[in-house]
């Protein structure tokens, strides 16, 4: 038999337990301060967490990049503006500026209204739940996925499928989902799958295996291809980065030939040409330069 005492304890024991596996309180998002959330798992669901600290980066700071930026903008407008508009896969090579691309979007129309929500990709099942928070609010909401890309076996990629198909689970209308990859079809490619193709017509009929792969990818309206840059147009960058980053420290702008051959060597070292390779030799150099001039 337990006592007062022993069964007070038990059941403050058991309490705890359930109370560790309930969703967390918190208070609904206000959007009109709030640009930006996180979806964060919580045992059996999750919640919208606001993001405080933004990258204040802008669409000019982004170099070489101008037919994915105009592309990408305009798509982007249509939806703010209600007009017909795409959900959008950003792919390409790590560090081409897929994802600050469109942090740099949020910082030019949030106060037209728009928010970014950031989910993760073992979060799309909760796509769903999603949904139901913002559906009806007066705001436009990217769902981002970044870096996205799925391995053999897993299955939340059919619950994406789902919401850029238009079944039940489809995005309100206030939501376009933008994704990010370094695949162009989010899927691992291998040689096998070719073996299923078959000429029919004199036209090529993919296998099962492909027709699964491309059938995710080809849900997304908007393709937007990002490469990595030839070496004048990684300089072009690089040079045009260190006077933006000169301009903010309040110092003279520099580039000369030890400047460009150190740039070069630079991204072999990083085995990259690319927006962030740019980016961060500018900031090493410009700081060093500063250093230098104590």
């Amino acid at each position: 038999m337990f006592d007062d005492a022993d069964l007070k304890a038990q059941m403050k024991r058991v309490l705890a337990g359930v109370e560790q596996l309930l969703p967390q309180l918190t208070e609904p998002i206000n959007w009109q301060h709030c640009h930006a959330a996180s979806w964060r798992r919580h045992t059996l669901t999750g919640f919208l967490h606001p993001v405080e600290y933004l990258d204040p980066v802008q669409l000019d700071d982004l170099l070489g990049i101008d037919k994915q930026k105009q592309i990408l903008e305009e798509n982007t407008s249509q939806f703010i503006d209600g007009f017909p508009s795409n959900n959008v896969l950003l792919w390409g090579t790590r560090g081409t500026g897929k994802s600050t691309l469109v942090r740099a979007l949020l910082n030019r129309y949030a106060s037209d209204g728009l928010r970014v929500i950031q989910v993760d990709k073992d979060d799309l099942v909760y796509l769903p739940d999603i949904f139901a928070v913002v559906r009806g609010q007066a705001y436009r909401f990217i769902l981002l996925c970044d870096d996205l890309s799925f391995e053999p076996g897993e299955t939340s990629y059919k619950e994406l499928k789902s919401a850029l198909d238009g079944s039940v689970y489809a995005a309100p209308e206030n939501v376009r989902i933008y994704v990010t990859s370094n695949r162009r079809h989010l899927l691992p490619e291998y040689e096998t799958d070719n073996l299923g193709a078959k000429m029919v017509h004199n036209e090529i009929h993919h296998g099962e295996g492909v027709e699964e792969k491309i059938s995710l990818s080809d849900r997304f309206g908007l393709w937007v291809a990002f490469n990595s840059f030839s070496q004048d147009q990684y300089l072009v960058v690089v040079e045009k980065t260190i006077a933006r980053i000169c301009r903010e420290q309040q110092l003279a702008p520099f580039w000369d030939q030890d400047v460009s051959q150190a740039a070069i060597e630079w991204s072999r070292d990083k085995s990259k040409r690319c927006g962030r390779t740019a980016l961060q030799f500018a900031i090493y150099c410009v700081g060093r330069r500063m250093r230098e001039g104590k």
